[in-house]
């Protein structure tokens, strides 16, 4: 069952990621939902949840960006962010606001590195140029992982209030 939200919520990200890239990736505010579905996972699931969907959200971002880059290095790094981020979140208690803000924020860096650092190494970039959209993007998604642990947390006990709500009223 774990598996099938992990897969659905790849899907809507890749879609939410495809069709609103220019209002997600414009200005001071840049999310990459695809990653924040990974640690998303890797925190609710642990680090082989986190494996898989890094993996399989890795290499399908990237066979599906067509950009001129290698396909398979945002796949390694999210892979990478994944498991290390699920390690993390079955080590630590990871249940409040700043922690979770915290572990998006620095995921977020982590990822980051790993890809600039694969690309220098294979020359698709030099290392010297200005990473300070990486800052903005780690941000963005902090806020983007805290809302959506938020949502997840509070959507079951809305619709279980909203069904103990209409059997008291119908008994009435």
């Amino acid at each position: 069952m774990k598996a099938l939200w992990v897969i659905l919520g790849t899907a809507l990200a890749l879609a939410l990621q495809t069709t609103a890239a220019r209002f997600l990736s414009g200005g001071l505010f840049v999310v990459d939902l695809v990653l924040v579905v990974v640690i998303y996972a890797s925190l609710a699931g642990g680090p082989v949840t986190g494996l898989l969907a890094g993996t399989v959200a890795g290499f399908v971002q990237d066979t599906l960006s067509g950009g001129s880059g290698v396909v398979g290095i945002g796949g390694l790094a999210k892979t990478i962010v994944g498991f290390a981020t699920g390690i993390i979140g079955t080590q630590f208690i990871i249940a409040q606001v700043p922690s979770r803000f915290v572990a998006f924020f620095v995921a977020t860096l982590v990822h980051g590195l790993i890809f600039i650092g694969v690309s220098v190494l294979l020359g698709l970039r030099e290392w010297g140029q200005p990473y300070t959209g990486l800052l903005a993007q780690a941000l963005g998604n902090a806020v983007v992982g805290v809302l959506a642990f938020q949502l997840a947390e509070f959507l079951p006990g809305a619709v279980e209030r909203r069904r103990q709500g209409r059997g008291s009223s119908l008994r009435r």
